[in-house]
């Protein structure tokens, strides 16, 4: 079936001499993921290898057949032109840690056009704005809610933090409870939006560890979770 729809691209991968593959998350099919054959040699063609650079925001027409095999992409065109994303250092770092993330969280072929929104939005919020160095981990926090697992945030002044349940005690009753500084850092980031992020009042060594609980917090909700590779550059970026 052929469709026109919103797609953010996840990753790009060679394949071969001149082809590549593409996943992308689409506004109307959910997860999809595209071989584009000769991509890399035509010079003339109408897809060009440079509209597939990670998080970009495209409108595609693609033949979708949904049989679980790779899909193919008729014509497609940059739907919001990054300003700063791909240019601006932070932040292209920014978007090769969270496209990652993005490819290693997001699994599933159905339609879910909350996330997609939500998706949408953060990145063109991100391309606009500086004082940036808490979107990444905001950003992966409100991201659980889509996934299925946001923290109950109900009983927040309580002072542990159990990341098997989601929720927060009075007492260290397993090992996966977690207090201080790192819990206290977590809770500023409950209730806010990115508007407000750069008035957080955390150090450089609070926020990165607010960063990795958020992470362990993946671990444990996430079958087969893996480990950014890309973690290493943000943590020399951002110390």
């Amino acid at each position: 079936m052929v469709e026109t729809t919103k797609a953010i691209v996840f990753s790009s991968i060679k394949y071969a001499e001149a082809d590549l593959i593409v996943t992308c998350f689409t506004k109307s099919s959910g997860l999809k993921t595209y071989l584009l054959r000769g991509v890399l040699k035509s010079r003339k063609g109408a897809l060009k290898p440079s509209y597939f650079q990670p998080l970009t925001q495209l409108e595609i027409v693609a033949n979708h057949k949904n049989k679980g095999t790779l899909e193919s992409i008729k014509e497609v065109k940059v739907l919001y032109p990054y300003t700063t994303l791909h240019t601006d250092i932070v932040k292209s770092s920014l978007v090769m840690f969270l496209s990652e993330m993005l490819k290693n969280t997001i699994l599933e072929e159905e339609t879910n056009e909350g996330l997609y929104l939500f998706l949408e939005a953060s990145f063109q919020w991100l391309d606009h704005h500086e004082g940036i160095a808490n979107f990444h981990t905001l950003f992966l926090l409100k991201l659980t809610a889509y996934l299925g697992f946001y923290p109950d945030t109900s009983a927040a002044h309580l002072p542990y933090f159990n990341l098997a349940d989601g929720t927060f005690e009075t007492e260290d009753f397993s090992v996966y409870c977690e207090t201080g500084l790192r819990v206290a850092g977590l809770k500023q980031f409950f209730g806010i939006n990115f508007d407000t992020i750069s008035s957080l009042d955390l150090t450089k060594t609070q926020r990165m560890d607010v960063l990795h609980l958020v992470l362990e917090y993946y671990q444990l909700h996430l079958h087969g979770y893996k480990k950014p590779k890309s973690l290493a550059v943000l943590q020399q970026l951002f110390n």
